[in-house]
């Protein structure tokens, strides 16, 4: 039977710590959206440059989004590949493991996800879900749980070594701005399924998740691959700090090609184009 792990109290609640900082700063002046617009539009060109480089170089990039429900997550990710190609930049958002998923070695369904050369992983949630929602629901053993907080250093370790370049993101949200933004699902019908019953049983388990994210922290932040924590109260400020520090984590050349020369369409010749009548077109509605 294995034998409990001791926490170093001095770091137990480093993230802590950060997380009630950033929540206890001042506000700054809101940003427009025209500045916010001018800026990200500036990061996603610098994308497209890093993802040629990526290409290139034949690297392998593994990009980790974990963090409070409804911290925006998923607004950096969208804001991240809504310019790059999909066939070297995709996303893993992986739903309950299966029966038999839950009974392979912990780590193999993520494994499985993991960049080839040339590409780049951006894990919506990741194997960080053991330490997080699994151990506060009580979806994993006491022993599971242990377990992850030895293995997890190791394995990321290991993905290092191999030559990945592995980047983890932590969003830290406050209390208030959280129950802002589920408020704001509940009531708009677009949004309403990123409010899962999982998402509501968070609201009352609020402490609950912030033991279990400094005993993460405690374990997993290591020098080979250390926690950064996006402050996420402001959310277009979150996706524009985030983007750019993705960017100064790994220095990359403009390899953007030119853009090719388009020689003069041939004419039709022979081509009878068949009529209209014959094809199924969608109604005008507007």
């Amino acid at each position: 039977m294995n034998k409990p792990l001791k926490l170093d109290k001095a770091k137990l609640s480093k993230s802590t710590r950060l997380e009630k900082q950033s929540n206890s700063e001042k506000h700054k002046k809101t940003l427009s959206n025209k500045k916010y617009e001018k800026e990200l539009a500036r990061l996603q060109v610098e994308l497209v440059k890093l993802q040629e480089w990526v290409k290139h170089e034949g690297l392998k990039v593994v990009v980790l989004f974990e963090g409070r429900d409804a911290a925006g997550k998923g607004g950096v990710i969208k804001r991240i590949t809504e310019s790059l190609n999909p066939r070297i930049c995709h996303v893993v958002a992986l739903g309950t493991p299966t029966e038999r998923e839950k009974s392979c070695w912990y780590f193999q369904r993520y494994a499985a996800h993991l960049p080839s050369a040339g590409e780049i992983a951006l894990f919506d949630r990741s194997w960080y879900n053991r330490a997080g929602v699994e151990k506060v629901m009580g979806f994993c053993s006491d022993n599971e749980y242990q377990e992850f907080l030895r293995s997890c250093p190791e394995f990321e370790r290991m993905l290092v070594r191999s030559g990945i370049i592995l980047i983890k993101y932590w969003f830290s949200v406050s209390d208030t701005v959280q129950e802002q933004r589920f408020q704001k699902r509940m009531n708009d019908r677009s949004r309403s399924w990123k409010l899962s019953p999982m998402d509501v049983e968070s609201r009352s388990r609020w402490v609950d998740y912030s033991k279990a994210k400094d005993t993460m922290f405690d374990y997993t932040d290591i020098k080979q691959s250390p926690w950064h924590v996006v402050k996420a109260d402001d959310k277009k400020r979150a996706r524009l700090n985030c983007i750019s520090h993705f960017l100064s984590m790994i220095p990359y050349q403009d390899l953007t090609p030119s853009p090719p020369n388009l020689s003069t369409r041939p004419v039709a010749g022979s081509y009878i184009r068949p009529p209209i009548t014959e094809q199924t077109f969608i109604p005008d509605r507007w």
